[in-house]
Formats: C-alpha cells, structure tokens, sequence
C-alpha cells in the first residue's frame, strides 16, 4: 500500500539540512569578508567549498547505485556534524587559522556533494510511493527549499550580528544531526519493501573492481551526453549557478557593505527573494503539471534573473531592492519544480544515481569559479559595473532556449506505466473526463 510518510519525511529532512546550509551560506562570506576585508579571499572560501563538492558529486554517483541512496545520504549528514561543528569549537580555542579554516570548509563540501546527490536520487522511488505526479513531489520540494531559504536567511542574518559568523556555524551542524535522524525514520517503511536497496549489478561487471566501477561511471556519462535535453539543461544551470554563486557570496556582501546595511541587509534580500520563491514553488505544485512546461520556464527566468542584478548596480532605496526580490522571487518558485520533473523524468531507475550525480555535479560545476569571478569583476570595475556585466550574461544564457526547438521537448510527458496504479493526477483527469461525457 502507498504511504506519504517518506514524502513528507524527506521534505522534512531537506527543510532542517537546508535551512542550516542557508546560515553557513551567509556566515561563512561574511566572516571573511569582515575579517580580511578581501573579496578575493572571500571568493577563495567559496572555491574551497565547491570544488571537492563537484568532484565528490562526480564520483558518488556508482556508489549510490551500489551501496543506496539512502544510506550514503545518511552518513553524509552524519559526516557534516562532525565538520562543520568543528568550525565553531576550533574557533572558541583559538585553533582557527586560516589554513584550517579551508580544509573544514573543504571536507564540508565534500560530503555535502555524495549527500546531495543522494536525497536527488531517491526522488523517484519517494514519487512512486506517495502516488503523487513529479510536478507536485518537485514543486513541494521546491517550496520547502524557498522557505528554509527564507528563515534560514532571515535567521543568520540575526544569528551573525549577535553571535558573529563562525558561532552560527553551530547551527548549521545540528542541523545535519537532525536531518540524518528524520530521513532515517521516514523512510524506513520504503527498506522493509526494497524500494532504497541498491540497483542490481549483474556479476560479469564485478562491482568491487577499478574496471566495474569507471564503466558504470561511463555508462552514466554516455546516457546524460546523449540526451540533448538534459544535458543542454546541466550545461544552462552550470552557468546560470556561476553568476548565481558570484551574486550571493561576493556581489550581494559587498553591496550590503557598501550601502551600509551589512549583514542584517543580506539576510533581508535573501529572506524576502526565498519567500516569494517559496509561494510560487507552492503554485507551482498545484499548477505545474498543467502548464507548459517550456513557457513556464522562459517566462520565469525572464522575471527572475537579470532584474535584480540592475536594481543592486544603482543607488536605490532597500525597499525598491526588496520589491524586485518579491517579483523575482515568485517567479524563480516555478524554475525548479518544472526543471525536476524534466530531468527525473528522462533518467531510467537503473542510472538514477549515476545520471542525478553527474547532472547536479555540471549543474555545480563552474560555481567554485563564481566567488572569484564576482571578486576579480568588483576589484577591476567596481560594484555597479560588476552587477551589469553578471546580469546582462545571466539574460543571454538563460533566453538562449528560446532560439532552440529542442528545448519544446520539455512538455513531452511520459504516459502512465501499464498496469500501474493511478496518481492523484491521473484520478482528477478521469474525473473530469467523465463529467464531460
């Protein structure tokens, strides 16, 4: 029988592990940037974070097929407490120098790569449990994403001005704690059905082997290369999470600096763009799956991306930065949620975890690049110049679909499996039918 219990489980896990990895997100830039007062360096952070996290993405991906998603998840979390609440205690003795600094924030991002890739990974078995269409699972994820955003946002930016960056680190470690906790028991009626167990690997390939292991690595690579849709989807986000990255954890920093709002004014705009993000990702589960998956996208982005960099290049009021955050934030809530359909919907079971690593891991590929690029840029040209440039890339790169009739395939919708149980979607349709017949 179908049971919720590891949709909702899980959609609880992600709130409490993102809403921890918002206030690092805000602490970790700002603490360097206070005490070095060096955008270079505070893109270094950034660097030293995602570039084990891409890697170890990359990498991970047999190894969920192999050992489950759900296991190598939970031990990733587990991981996190122990390096990221190293950060604060090194910090209260005295022991955080810089060099040691870069290698916790190092391992952080390595765990945190075959972690993510994981909670992606078990997606479809999750859908398939709960009965629900992938729009609906993919926008509740969505908005629960928005909404940890929000408060996790709002919260470090508190937590920073009272306590200082590295101490609401803390925070973010029991988070990883709590959210390995809620996975495991949310989706322990999934282990006694088999529905986590790892992917059956036929004996010939000897899992255990270099030569087993880098052909199902390829194996992932060759299917993700040859589906145009989603690999022109990775490469799109790969650049659109570059000048993403370059905003928040330089731009963003260095205009709430220089306005004067400091650390509460990020917290505020990240807060306010999370939360009107959140209502659309709730729209967007409630509407999706009847939209054009391809309009929807176009019209999003074209709202979300490059109005917020022009607003922050000018001398305006916080309240006008705000309001562009409202719009752009809601129409950013429908971006993910008709992404993740897409790309759950092309990948077969067997190469869910190998094909969500190495589509996440392009989809963060260039970000290690996005602290230091917003850094050369405000140190060469300044803010204003900075924000233009990154913004009139972000309209190029994300409008570039709309010049490719291959992207129109995103609204090709795989049809029921025979003989499976029906959807709530599939349920409402046949409802309506009949009431027109």
């Amino acid at each position: 029988m179908r049971t919720r219990r590891p949709l909702y489980g899980w959609l609880t896990s992600e709130a409490i592990s993102l809403t921890g990895t918002r206030v690092s997100m805000i602490a970790l830039p700002y603490f360097v940037l206070v005490e070095t007062d060096s955008p270079v360096l505070t893109g270094l952070v950034a660097l030293a974070e995602m570039l084990p996290l891409v890697l170890l993405k990359v990498l991970g991906g047999p190894i969920i097929d192999r050992v489950g998603a759900r296991r190598i998840s939970i031990g990733c979390d587990l991981g996190s407490v122990v390096v990221v609440g190293a950060i604060p205690l090194l910090h209260v003795l005295g022991l955080l120098h810089l060099g040691v600094f870069l290698a916790l924030v190092a391992c952080a991002g390595a765990l945190r790569g075959p972690g993510d890739a994981a909670k992606h990974a078990l997606v479809p078995a999750i859908v398939a449990e709960a009965g629900v269409p992938m729009e609906r699972a993919t926008g509740l994820a969505s908005t629960v994403e928005r909404t940890a955003s929000m408060v996790g946002a709002g919260f470090a930016g508190g937590l920073v001005a009272v306590i200082g960056p590295v101490n609401a680190l803390a925070i973010d470690a029991v988070s990883f704690l709590l959210s390995a906790g809620v996975l495991a028991w949310a989706t322990r009626p999934m282990v006694a059905t088999g529905e986590t167990a790892p992917a059956e690997v036929p004996e010939a390939e000897e899992p255990s082997t270099p030569a087993g292991y880098l052909r199902q690595l390829r194996e992932g690579w060759d299917y993700l290369r040859a589906d145009r849709v989603l690999f022109g989807i990775a490469a799109m986000v790969a650049l659109t999470n570059l000048l993403d990255m370059a905003y928040a954890s330089v731009l963003v920093p260095v205009w709430a600096r220089e306005s004067g709002g400091g650390a509460a004014a990020i917290g505020l705009v990240f807060a306010v763009f999370a939360g009107a993000s959140a209502l659309g990702a709730m729209c967007a589960a409630a509407w999706a799956a009847r939209l054009s998956r391809y309009t929807t996208y176009l019209v999003a982005f074209l709202v979300c991306g490059a109005p917020r960099f022009v607003v922050m290049a000018w001398d305006v009021p916080l309240w006008a930065v705000l309001a562009v955050s409202v719009v752009g934030g809601f129409s950013a809530g429908f971006i993910n949620p008709v992404l993740g359909a897409v790309i759950f919907e092309r990948i077969p079971a067997p190469l869910m975890g190998r094909v969500t690593s190495l589509t996440t891991a392009m989809c963060f590929a260039l970000m290690p690049l996005g602290g230091l690029l917003g850094g050369v840029l405000i140190s060469g040209f300044g803010l204003t110049a900075a924000m233009l440039a990154i913004g009139a890339a972000y309209f190029l790169v994300t409008m570039a679909p709309a010049l490719d009739p291959r992207w129109k395939e995103m609204d090709r919708r795989p049809e029921p499996a025979e003989g499976s149980a029906p959807t709530e979607y599939d349920d409402a349709c046949e409802t309506s039918a009949a009431r027109t017949r």
